[in-house]
């Protein structure tokens, strides 16, 4: 089991929304404490990251305009040192989306990654996913 530091931002994502959370736990069990949620802001004046198919429908480039405003939040959390440590756990195609995205300083700061969506799921069930 990777060790997941106490204070560390778990991030529990999918295309529509994502839980920031806490790691208020010490030693080998996390606990989670929710600290905000973040949903898309501004979809019809602002775009994905890169180019994206001609076949790709409307609710796509929206989950991908998320994905990149979730990476840009990150960024700024990074650099504004208010993390050190990070979890991240979204569904497969949010998680590749965010990594295309993700500044190499965040992405330096990911301890555990998860490909697995549990935006739906309690508290603490994602505190027993990343206890596992």
């Amino acid at each position: 089991m990777t060790a997941i530091p106490n204070k560390a931002l778990i991030v529990v994502a999918d295309g529509r929304k994502a839980i920031l959370f806490r790691n208020t736990g010490n030693g080998d069990t996390v606990t989670l404490q929710e600290g905000r949620r973040l949903s898309p802001k501004d979809l019809k004046n602002e775009g994905p990251s890169g180019s994206r198919p001609e076949e790709q429908t409307p609710n796509q480039t929206n989950e991908a305009t998320f994905a990149k405003q979730l990476a840009e939040t990150l960024n700024a959390m990074k650099h504004g040192h208010e993390f050190d440590a990070m979890v991240l756990a979204a569904d497969p195609q949010t998680l590749g989306q965010l990594r295309d995205t993700m500044h190499k300083t965040v992405a330096d700061s990911i301890v555990l990654s998860l490909s697995k969506d549990l935006t739906n799921h309690s508290a603490n069930d994602i505190a027993a996913a990343l206890n596992k």
